[in-house]
């Protein structure tokens, strides 16, 4: 179940990274508390994960699934860069996430 709270956590990094963008600077009210409420609950959910996880592990696997997904999104929503090079980086930062996970010792 750990593993599925550090996924939620890093789901509601890419939230509030993206909130971010959509609150302009904390200048637009409903993006602002969409992003406060992700990183709240962003937090919460690596804190439940980190309680069996080793923190360093999980630490970076929450980055990593904030940055490629996050990446993901900037090219879906805001139309970044979608170059093959930034493809294979971020096949790069997950297959760092999946080699954390596999031989993270937790037997999970």
């Amino acid at each position: 179940m750990n593993w599925i709270y550090l996924f939620i956590a890093g789901m509601f990094e890419c939230g509030w990274a993206v909130g971010l963008k959509y609150s302009e600077g904390f200048t637009r009210l409903t993006p602002t508390v969409f992003t406060v409420i992700a990183m709240a609950f962003s937090m919460v959910f690596l804190g439940l994960a980190v309680r069996t996880i080793p923190v360093g592990t999980a630490y970076a696997i929450w980055t990593g699934i904030g940055a490629a997904g996050v990446t993901v999104f900037g090219m879906i929503l805001f139309g970044e860069p979608a170059h093959v090079p930034r493809i294979l980086c971020i096949l790069l930062i997950v297959a760092g996430i999946a080699g954390l996970k596999i031989f993270s010792g937790d037997g999970a």
